[in-house]
């Protein structure tokens, strides 16, 4: 009884040896491919900052034109609206 004890505690310090060599290998290859999301990460941050600007540009274009489309509208329904002010003036002074 006695060997057989001995040998499976000895088996069981090979098999946790072996458990803690490969854990150990595991976590190196988990380390070094957080390495490489993390620089792919920072590439796409740098990339998304240099798009960011010219969204930023596209925007304040985009906000300019509107306010001129808004003035340009305005202005013709004003000169509209003046148009046919001046024919129910001019009809009403008629009928009168």
């Amino acid at each position: 009884m006695y060997i057989t004890e001995n040998s499976l505690c000895v088996l069981l310090y090979v098999l946790g040896a072996i458990l803690i060599i490969a854990a150990t290998v595991l976590v190196i290859r988990l380390i070094k491919t957080l390495d490489k999301v993390d620089k792919i990460l920072d590439d796409v941050d740098s990339k998304m900052n240099k798009i960011d600007g010219v969204f930023n540009i596209i925007d304040s274009t985009t906000g300019v034109l509107t306010s001129i489309s808004d003035n340009v509208v305005t202005s013709v329904v004003n000169g509209i609206k003046k148009i046919f002010s001046r024919k129910n003036k001019k009809e009403e002074d008629e009928n009168e």
